[in-house]
């Protein structure tokens, strides 16, 4: 099972580095969002703050490194630089996968990150399905304390579970284990995707179980069916998942659905981010912090500095955008008049 996890966590590293991983014709949506130029701002763009607080936690920037990556030799240079750069920028900062922690001890480097971050908030992630095989709130209480975690989100991944070779298909019966979980811990439990995005409708039901924040996860960046298709080993899986190359809910319809079920949740929008721009389109209608994975993951494979270089141009981005449109906070941000929102979705048609 190590060996294979292992294995299996390198290939994914490997083939988001080097493959064509992002869906076919499928985009966040965040395209349909464009803001008014200010041609009078009336700031100084050094008064500009993008400090912000998320789940009590005050933090330099409405920022969260991603989960991507841990449990192999490859995920240690990664996660260790990702946590350097994190605290050095005050992002927040989420772990991979830690299934492959609790059963071995082999990788713990590359979960073990509070040396390189000691004063970042650090959030654990475990897949929600494990919750059907064996796992339960005493194994993630277990992670929490192992890892010196802040809090520990559950991912929801049963798409990629069903185009993965060997996946865990068990879905049923998980929102009353998910409660159960969120009932006994005693840190901020999450929820998020892996890229094919949480409607409103689910996210209510997750909220209502005791779910402290939501994390979007959209499509229009990585698809977890192509990275699936290009590893598998099973000829008809790969055939089967190359039929799903444009499927989920963009970023953009995921994070209007939620806010519209939810108006209070914490919300993370993550999904296919790449700029600064993005992130400002994304607060603008609605979410609280903006997650980066891939967009970092390159920068991450060479050192501390180079993933601190691209989250100050993101940073950038994101001042240069509000300057653009005359705002000095975040707060200001989120209350914009100042743009224009293009076609509506199914989502919003349906909520």
């Amino acid at each position: 099972m190590e060996k294979g996890i292992n294995q299996r966590k390198t290939e994914h590293i490997r083939l988001c580095l080097t493959g064509n991983v992002e869906g076919v014709n499928k985009s966040t949506g965040l395209e349909g969002i464009q803001f008014i130029h200010n041609a009078l701002p009336e700031i100084n763009f050094d008064d500009i703050q993008i400090n912000t607080s998320f789940l009590g936690t005050e933090l330099k920037a409405p920022f969260l490194v991603s989960s991507m990556t841990g449990g192999s030799d490859l995920a240690i240079a990664i996660n260790q630089n990702l946590a350097k750069a994190a605290e050095e920028k005050g992002w927040a900062l989420a772990i991979g996968s830690t299934r492959a922690f609790l059963e071995s001890d082999k990788y713990e480097e590359s979960f073990l990150l509070r040396k390189q971050a000691p004063n970042t908030p650090i959030t654990v992630n475990l897949g929600a399905v494990q919750l059907n095989y064996g796992y339960g709130p005493e194994e993630c209480q277990r992670i929490i304390d192992k890892t010196n975690a802040d809090s520990i989100v559950l991912h929801l991944n049963s798409l990629q579970e069903a185009v993965q070779d060997g996946g865990d298909l068990n879905f049923d019966n998980l929102l009353p284990k998910i409660e159960q979980v969120c009932k006994t811990l005693d840190v901020p439990v999450g929820a998020k995707e892996v890229g094919f995005g949480i409607d409103g409708t689910v996210a209510e039901k997750l909220y209502n179980a005791g779910i402290s924040y939501i994390d979007v996860a959209g499509a229009g960046g990585t698809s977890w069916s192509q990275v699936e298709k290009l590893r598998s080993r099973d000829k008809l899986r790969k055939a089967a998942a190359e039929a799903f190359n444009n499927w989920g809910i963009p970023t953009k319809d995921c994070i209007v659905s939620v806010r519209s079920h939810l108006p209070e949740v914490p919300l993370v929008a993550s999904g296919g981010m790449n700029t600064g721009v993005d992130a400002a389109k994304a607060i603008t209608i609605g979410a609280d912090m903006v997650g980066f994975a891939r967009h970092l993951l390159k920068a991450a494979t060479e050192s501390p500095e180079a993933v601190i270089e691209t989250m100050e141009q993101i940073e950038l981005e994101l001042k240069m955008t509000m300057f653009g449109i005359g705002v000095k906070t975040i707060e200001e941000l989120k209350n914009t008049k100042r743009v224009n929102i293009m076609g509506t979705s199914l989502l919003e048609k349906n909520s």
